[in-house]
């Protein structure tokens, strides 16, 4: 099934033009870095979908092993996860505005299951409080089917397919000054890409400081040496607008929630070194100085 609405291209006009109203909705810094769990330091949906799911099976469960004594608390938990479902829906709004392609498809299907398993859990609530308990539960029941397809297609997001993983995840630290580029090569403030033992790093020059951070932005992969430098020390990530500061990876803007991994930099005889930046140690800055930037030049 998931494989088929991976390659649902139908879905595509009406999940393009959805998707770039989302995007405008939330593009203020403040509303982005909020849903998208900037603050959190991972990603802020997969936490709050737990609220409504974990409400909505605690009343079906109160269904079948309390009977009529649970019938009031059953209906305050179908309650509990239908205004829980307002905040996880708009967090996993402004995620999924951020994809493209299959993961936007599995991503809209997603969606669909969920309203419709709200819907179906808000016609529960209703006849609950009418006191057709039986027609209650039975709207729960398959409003619980319904999340369940829906979590499912949500475990592919996220495991099969990448979306809101750390893509700098798996890489290897490399712990000694490794040689990836001249002074020369790094001195004109643009943002410039090399490799130290495989691992994609990029240099840019700023305020006479060389900062050095990975190359693979942390939200969903972009080149960031194909970024732009903006603000106080920043670089923008081309694909989703991340931002994170160059002196420490922190992360600025979303959607990105991880911080970007930092590299050591000093300069020895014209040579650019780079190591991994450790927890157990102060970062090392390169700082460009004037002779060096005149050499450069010459």
């Amino acid at each position: 099934m998931s494989k088929r609405v991976e390659d649902w291209s139908a879905l595509d006009g009406a999940s393009n033009k959805l998707a770039g109203l989302v995007g405008r909705l939330t593009r203020p810094d403040a509303i982005k870095n909020a849903l998208s769990g900037t603050w959190l330091g991972h990603s802020l949906h997969p936490v709050l979908t737990d609220l409504p799911i974990g409400a909505w099976t605690m009343a079906s469960f109160l269904d079948v092993a309390g009977g009529e004594a649970g019938a009031e608390s059953a209906r305050r938990l179908v309650g509990v996860g239908l205004i829980a479902t307002v905040p996880a829906a708009a967090a996993g709004a402004s995620d999924w505005s951020e994809t493209y392609g299959p993961e936007q498809r599995t991503g809209l299907v997603h969606a669909l299951c969920n309203v419709t398993a709200t819907a179906l859990q808000a016609a529960s609530w209703v006849a609950r409080g009418r006191g057709q308990r039986r027609a209650g539960m039975l709207l729960s029941g398959a409003g619980l089917a319904m999340t369940s397809i829906g979590a499912y297609l949500g475990g592919r997001l996220s495991l099969v397919q990448g979306v809101g993983v750390n893509h700098t995840a798996f890489q290897q630290p490399v712990t000694d000054w490794t040689d990836v580029a001249a002074v020369a090569e790094v001195s004109d403030g643009r943002p410039h890409r090399v490799t130290a033992n495989g691992v994609a790093v990029l240099l840019v020059q700023h305020d006479g400081t060389l900062h050095a951070l990975s190359a693979t932005c942390t939200h969903a992969g972009g080149p960031l040496d194909e970024g732009t430098i903006v603000g106080d020390g920043c670089v923008r990530c081309p694909w989703h607008g991340s931002t994170f500061r160059l002196a420490d990876g922190k992360v600025v803007r979303g959607p990105a929630t991880v911080e970007e991994p930092r590299w050591d930099v000093k300069i020895d005889n014209g040579r650019v070194l780079v190591r991994s930046t450790t927890g157990d140690r102060e970062p090392v800055r390169a700082v460009i100085r004037s002779t060096e930037r005149i050499t450069a030049r010459a």
